[in-house]
C-alpha cells in the first residue's frame, strides 16, 4: 500500500493543468434485510464548472448531497443514482475545506488514507452543529460502523493525543521514515493534525 498511488488517465494528464481530486464516500448495504454495510469511493477529477451552467452554484456551495459536477458529464454509477440518502445506499460528497483542500494528482495511498481521515475528524468536529451537512459523515460513519465509534468523548482527551489514537486504530504504529515520492506538499495540506512521528 505504501508505494501504490492514484495517478490520472494519459488523457487527463493531456490536459496541462493541475489536476486535482474529487471524492465521494458512499456507504451501501449489502442486503436490503441486512444490517450490514459496505463503503465505496468514488473518484473523479474536479472539473470547473461553466458559467453558463444551469444551478452551477449548487456545484460549488459545499453541498455534501450533491455529487461533483464532473458526474454530469457521463452516466451515474448505478449504485449513485437514487440520490445521496436512499434505504440502500448513503453518500457524502466530501467539500472543499481549509483543513481538507482538495487532494493535488498523483497522491500515494497512505495521502489518500489521511486525506479521508482528516474528513472524518472534521466531521466530527462539527457533530454538534446543525447549520451546515459537514456532521453527516461523522453520522453515518456511527450508524454503520457503531462498533468502531470511540468509546471517549473529544472533550476528554487533548486533541492531538485523541488523532494520534485514532490514527493507531485506523494505520497502526508509523515506522520512522523521510516522506518521499513527490507528494510531500500534499502531504502537509492534508494532515494538519498528524503529530511527530517519534511521539508514535
Amino acid at each position: 500500500m505504501r508505494t501504490g498511488r492514484i495517478e490520472a488517465s494519459i488523457e487527463a494528464m493531456a490536459l496541462k493543468q493541475d489536476l486535482k481530486l474529487r471524492t465521494v464516500v458512499q456507504f451501501v448495504r449489502v442486503h436490503h434485510r441486512s444490517t450490514e454495510w459496505r463503503t465505496i469511493l468514488y473518484l473523479s477529477l474536479d472539473y470547473p464548472v461553466p458559467q453558463a451552467q444551469a444551478s452551477g452554484w449548487k456545484y460549488v456551495n459545499g453541498d455534501v448531497n450533491t455529487l461533483p459536477y464532473s458526474y454530469t458529464l457521463s452516466s451515474l454509477p448505478a449504485l449513485l443514482r437514487d440520490g445521496a440518502d436512499s434505504p440502500m445506499a448513503k453518500s457524502y460528497t466530501i467539500p472543499l475545506t481549509p483543513n481538507t483542500p482538495f487532494p493535488a494528482l498523483p497522491i500515494t495511498l497512505p495521502n489518500m488514507a489521511l486525506y479521508l481521515q482528516s474528513s472524518l475528524e472534521e466531521s466530527r468536529k462539527a457533530l454538534h452543529d446543525s447549520s451546515s451537512g459537514m456532521r453527516k459523515l461523522a453520522q453515518l460513519v456511527n450508524s454503520c460502523y457503531p462498533e468502531d465509534v470511540p468509546v471517549y468523548e473529544e472533550s476528554d482527551l487533548p486533541e492531538r493525543k485523541g488523532v494520534r489514537y485514532r490514527l493507531r486504530r485506523v494505520f497502526g504504529k508509523k515506522e520512522n521514515r523521510e516522506r518521499g515520492g513527490g507528494n510531500e506538499d500534499v502531504y502537509e495540506l492534508i494532515t494538519p493534525f498528524v503529530p511527530d512521528e517519534q511521539d508514535l
